[in-house]
């Protein structure tokens, strides 16, 4: 029997290699190869099984991929490697149950909001809060511009250190990336993990990170005198490795932080303060809205969880219960 002879291997051959996706730009991701930086696109077939999933974004800034090198020096995303934490939100204007990865593999998650100009919007913070519940994320906010506050602002300022940070223990930290108050101490915090910065557009995320890691140079801009609500100066997430130690990933404004879809009596276990009191509840699936003999709801009258928070979690249930958008309000 002859044999055939072996089919010699392709001197287009290319090998694949492990990376980070430190950067989205929606059709190319650069990818981290030690220390290389690869122009990388998404082979077609991911967008089939996209089609198949609930997600807008088979791809984020933290996955870590396989490629393949081209000849042309770009590469081709063959793999996406199984994700240990990510931070979703609801696509906006999407169909019910689409998700977008707002970043994969990290460590913490800060909300950035501004004292004034926007004034800064509990609604978003809960919603954010309630992902981070659910994808066992830590989390932190900031209080940017503080060079603004003005003696109406400090009642609302108060309320957000009390109920979010003596209450229910997320650190909260106040800055001005004008004045460099609190930029040293939120310096500090990011250190030594990969961090995720989100927020409303102007809230000065941009420049606050701009004042961490002056090298950056990141883009920046001014709210919109009219609207009292930012312009949007970063358009797309990428990662930036800090001098201190750590990386951060600043991804773009985002007006809309909408709760991925969830049962309603689901709910109430993404608000800390509810958890020493759901299970005495008279229903198991008590969504502490209606129902007779609702222990949050006893809680709530009797001072034990605050009563903005519950109202923020009555607008999230309505949204949930009629399918519209989370807008933050």
């Amino acid at each position: 029997m002859t044999e055939l002879p072996e089919t010699p291997s392709s001197e287009h051959e290319l090998s694949v290699e492990e990376g980070m996706v430190i950067r989205s730009t929606g059709s190319w991701y650069d990818v981290r190869l030690n220390d290389d930086v690869v122009p990388t696109k998404m082979r077609g077939r991911f967008r089939l099984e996209m089609e198949d999933s609930n997600l807008t974004n088979p791809v984020a800034v933290g996955d870590y991929v396989r490629i393949s090198q081209q000849d042309d020096g770009t590469g081709m995303i063959e793999e996406v490697l199984p994700r240990e934490t990510m931070l979703c939100r609801r696509a906006a204007g999407r169909r019910v149950g689409m998700e977008q990865i707002i970043a994969a593999n990290i460590d913490f998650v800060w909300i950035v909001q501004s004292i004034r100009l926007p004034k800064p919007t509990l609604g978003f913070i809960d919603r954010v809060l309630i992902m981070c519940e659910r994808y066992e994320l830590p989390a932190g906010i900031v209080l940017n511009k503080l060079d603004l506050l003005r003696p109406a602002d400090e009642e609302q300022l108060h309320d957000i250190q009390m109920i979010y940070g003596e209450q229910l223990g997320y650190p909260v930290v106040c800055t001005s990336a004008i004045d460099k108050e609190g930029v040293e101490q939120w310096r500090e915090l990011l250190q030594g993990r990969i961090s995720v910065v989100t927020g409303p557009s102007g809230v000065g995320k941009s420049t606050l990170l701009n004042a961490i890691e002056p090298g950056l140079e990141l883009r920046t801009g001014e709210v919109s005198e009219k609207s009292r609500k930012g312009r949007h100066t970063t358009t797309y997430a990428a990662l930036y490795d800090l001098t201190g130690g750590g990386s951060v990933i600043d991804t773009p404004g985002i007006r809309e932080f909408g709760v991925v879809e969830m049962e309603a009596w689901e709910l109430g276990h993404y608000f800390p303060e509810f958890l020493p009191y759901i299970h005495d509840c008279r229903f198991p699936n008590c969504t502490h809205d209606h129902e007779p003999q609702c222990a949050v709801r006893d809680a709530v009258d009797e001072g034990k969880i605050h009563e903005q928070r519950y109202v923020s979690y009555l607008n999230i249930l309505d949204s949930i219960h009629l399918g519209d958008e989370d807008v933050g309000r």
